[in-house]
């Protein structure tokens, strides 16, 4: 199959992770890929943006940004156009981002499905964490490419509600989650006896994270073995972090190794003996929740229904719940005392990553035989054969 992969991002972080490995999945199945997206992405750094956008964040209002962001969608739909027709797509698969509709356009005037994979309601978002300019207009163009594929891919069923309710039919949605690569975590051996016990937590560090807690707990802590921290990753939230970390008199457990390599990453988490979620937005899946579980590592996470799709309370993780102020440090402490506890929710967490195929490769195979009934589907002006005109509004 030919699949043009269209996006809109600039940076190497989460995202970058599930294009390249949904890509490379794709490409290991056999299936001819071309990617389509803005032409610093290739030579962005790990964990770094766009400097030119980041300097218009800064002078812009957020109106303006807001504009600048919808103008940019006509170079992008041209540079989609020029790539399809040149490619001759069987599909287009399409990495959903505020004001991207070039799929949406360009599918239908070359008559292909559009399959369009969606991680964030991000309009919501970026209202709530980030400021967002025009927030009736970007909350409509999002509904309106929501609403303009054959096909729509939520990484969780909580999203999928939210792209229900944004006026997708149901059959129209079907969740795709995150996924690992498990020739990357090799079937872990079981962590040494040690004097201290390791909490890791791997990603993008913020403040709402919550890891200062992680940093009370171990300053409380008298439990027989000591506790440390290692976290793989950087953000804005280090530097308070490491002051907080010297004030409870703890620094020298307390380690941030940085942005780590992707190839660097199977190994580090191997290291830790509990692995830390904190917190979690209501609609995500996590990328560092598979790494866990590849990894065989005792989860601790917040009892939410997103997360509870992938891990189920003690069976494949501890899931405290997170309207409770001493939720999260009292998982911590019952998998710190309970080495037997830890080794069996490590190794049910890679075991249901198994069974549940939760991999690239699996995701891969899945996207194929969607993208394989779409097009079974297609009239052949390129229109769905089945659905009312107005659901395509």
């Amino acid at each position: 199959m030919r699949i043009l992969y269209s996006h809109r991002i600039r940076s190497r972080d989460g995202q970058g992770v599930h294009l390249d490995a949904m890509v490379a999945a794709l490409r290991a199945a056999g299936h001819e890929v071309r990617v389509t997206g803005p032409a610093g992405y290739d030579k962005a750094a790990l964990g770094g943006e766009s400097r030119g956008l980041a300097r218009l964040r800064r002078l812009l209002p957020a109106w303006a940004q807001a504009l600048a962001e919808i103008g940019y969608a006509v170079p992008a739909t041209w540079r989609l156009h020029r790539a399809a027709a040149a490619f001759r797509p069987d599909v287009i698969y399409e990495r959903a981002n505020l004001y991207h509709v070039a799929g949406r356009i360009v599918a239908r005037t070359h008559g292909v499905p559009l399959l369009l994979e969606v991680n964030a309601p991000l309009a919501e978002e970026r209202a709530k964490f980030g400021g967002l300019g025009l927030p009736r207009l970007s909350a409509w163009i999002e509904r309106f490419a929501w609403r303009g594929a054959q096909r729509v891919l939520p990484v969780t069923e909580v999203l999928a509600g939210r792209v229900a309710a944004a006026g997708v039919p149901a059959a129209r949605i079907t969740v795709v989650p995150n996924g690992i690569d498990l020739a990357e975590f090799p079937e872990a051996v079981a962590t040494p006896v040690r004097d201290t016990l390791v909490l890791g937590f791997v990603g993008f560090v913020r403040d709402w994270h919550g890891l200062d807690k992680a940093l009370h707990g171990i300053a409380a802590w008298r439990g027989e073995r000591a506790l440390s921290l290692v976290v793989v990753g950087d953000g804005p939230a280090r530097p308070g972090l490491e002051r907080l970390a010297r004030d409870l008199g703890i620094a020298d457990r307390v380690h941030f190794t940085g942005l780590a390599a992707r190839e660097e990453i199977p190994a580090l988490v191997a290291g830790f003996d509990i692995a830390l979620q904190p917190a979690a937005v209501p609609y995500a899946s996590p990328l560092k929740v598979f790494e866990y579980m590849a990894a065989a590592r005792a989860i601790v996470a917040p009892d939410q229904a997103n997360l509870r799709e992938v891990l189920r309370d003690g069976e494949t993780a501890l899931l405290f719940d997170p309207s409770e102020a001493g939720g999260f440090w009292g998982a911590v402490a019952r998998l710190a005392q309970d080495d037997g506890l830890r080794a069996r929710l490590g190794t049910a967490a890679r075991a249901e990553v198994v069974s549940r195929d939760l991999t690239w490769a699996g995701n891969a195979r899945r996207v194929v035989a969607i993208a394989e009934a779409e097009r079974a589907a297609l009239r052949p002006d390129g229109a769905p054969a089945k659905l009312p005109r107005r659901s395509l509004a």
